[in-house]
């Protein structure tokens, strides 16, 4: 006997669709019996590493979480229904267990992609979303940069106890071994050492996998929840740097200096100095002398135009106000002699200026009296036009004056900000 999956386009899906999820309750944890668990099977599939950062100490994965559960109420008989054996659906008309990452850095913990959830006709439910987990993990650089790091993923039921929900590792060979818990206690744990699945992993460029274990042990939280042991699941990631980097532009630099440091100490005691060579007179400076301080000269020139052109480039508005003679200078003198020319994105700033200094006119024409309320708009008339009396009341209302006044504060800020960042790039330039 073979059935045949079919989309929501095939009448029997939508009918069966209709029939499962009509009176169908999300809420009820779908167990089956009131006091017995529910059984979730867990998965890890890692695709991408994507930060590692030091100084925070938080790694960001791109992650598939796979779950498995069994629901009797959604679980149908093939025949009746055109022998559609398989039906998806979105994951938020049905029961999904609250798993949540404990170790989790980013308070938003949002799947990325609202998936649907696959249910069979025996109601088997898998459930399978993309997420971005930021975890918090605890740097060690001891070693930098041949640094070996040790980063998990802790999962677990928030509301649901050891009673009410089991989890389990989907799939793995499993063992299991005694651990002593916080409390002086031994536990048992389970433990995988293929826990997670690579099978989709983009390799990264900085990191190296060394192993990643997985762990299913039971805690108690006495401080908060007092109603049994809760289960959570760990997938541990033992990572090493890829050296290469830091070892051409890092360590053989570093090897090299201080090897011709301790050369230095090699030379005889009484070997001359460059100066002996060079013969002493008065008559004439040697070439190589003029170009000994010519060389002199040109650095120390370079380090203080570099000075000079850092402070000038990272100056802003708020903190420095350019000098006349500067912008004569940088903006109009030395960029002829270069043939340099202005960006054009500068004249549209500047005519933004020229058209932000009328829309400020256009502001303090309009006088508002507070005591008498009135709003004199006669620069706002036309000719051989008569306001009447409703729209005179309207310019009295206090609603339009306070409209009035957002508006020119609105118009000044924006005047204001072009003006600056015309001034942040001239600075730039």
């Amino acid at each position: 006997m073979s059935f045949i999956s079919v989309s929501y386009g095939n009448e029997d899906a939508k009918r069966l669709y209709d029939d499962l999820l009509v009176n169908y309750n999300k809420h009820r944890r779908p167990a089956p019996e009131p006091n017995k668990p529910i059984n979730i099977k867990l998965k890890l599939r890692l695709s991408q590493i994507i930060d590692v950062h030091e100084i925070d100490q938080i790694m960001t994965c791109s992650v598939w979480l796979k779950q498995v559960w069994t629901d009797k109420k959604l679980s149908w008989n093939p025949h009746i229904y055109g022998g559609v054996s398989v039906l998806y659906v979105p994951y938020e008309m049905i029961w999904v267990p609250d798993i949540v990452l404990y170790n989790n850095a980013d308070s938003n913990y949002n799947i990325t992609i609202s998936t649907k959830a696959t249910l069979r006709y025996d109601g088997q439910v898998t459930w399978e979303p993309p997420a971005i987990f930021k975890t918090l993990c605890q740097i060690d650089v001891r070693w930098f940069p041949f640094d070996e790091q040790q980063c998990y993923f802790k999962f677990g039921s928030w509301t649901y106890s050891e009673n009410l929900l089991n989890l389990e590792f989907l799939d793995g060979e499993a063992r299991y071994e005694l651990e002593m818990n916080e409390n002086g206690e031994m536990n048992n744990i389970t433990i995988v050492e293929e826990g997670i699945d690579l099978s989709d992993y983009y390799p990264s460029v900085e990191w190296d996998i060394m192993s990643r274990i997985a762990k299913r042990r039971t805690k108690n939280y006495p401080t908060c929840c007092s109603d049994g042991t809760y289960i959570d699941i760990m997938f541990y990631l033992e990572l090493r740097r890829k050296p290469l980097f830091y070892t051409v532009n890092l360590v053989f630099p570093c090897i090299g200096i201080s090897f011709l440091t301790i050369v230095a100490f090699y030379l005889p005691s009484r070997s001359g100095e460059k100066k002996d060579i060079i013969p002493a007179t008065s008559i004439a400076l040697p070439l190589i002398g003029k170009y000994l301080l010519f060389t002199m000269i040109m650095v120390s020139l370079s380090v203080l135009v570099t000075v000079i052109s850092l402070n000038l480039h990272f100056r802003r508005p708020a903190t420095h106000q350019m000098p006349d003679w500067v912008k004569w200078l940088f903006l109009k003198i030395l960029p002829k002699i270069l043939l340099m020319r202005r960006p054009i994105i500068i004249e549209t700033d500047e005519a933004f200026r020229k058209f932000g200094h009328r829309r400020g006119e256009l502001c303090e024409n309009v006088i508002i009296n507070r005591h008498e309320r009135k709003v004199n708009c006669d620069s706002c008339r036309t000719t051989n036009m008569q306001i009447n009396e409703q729209i005179q009341k309207l310019y009295r209302s206090p609603y339009v004056i306070k409209a009035f006044e957002n508006v020119c504060f609105i118009a000044e800020l924006l005047k204001k900000k072009d003006r600056d960042a015309m001034v942040n790039d001239n600075c730039e330039l």
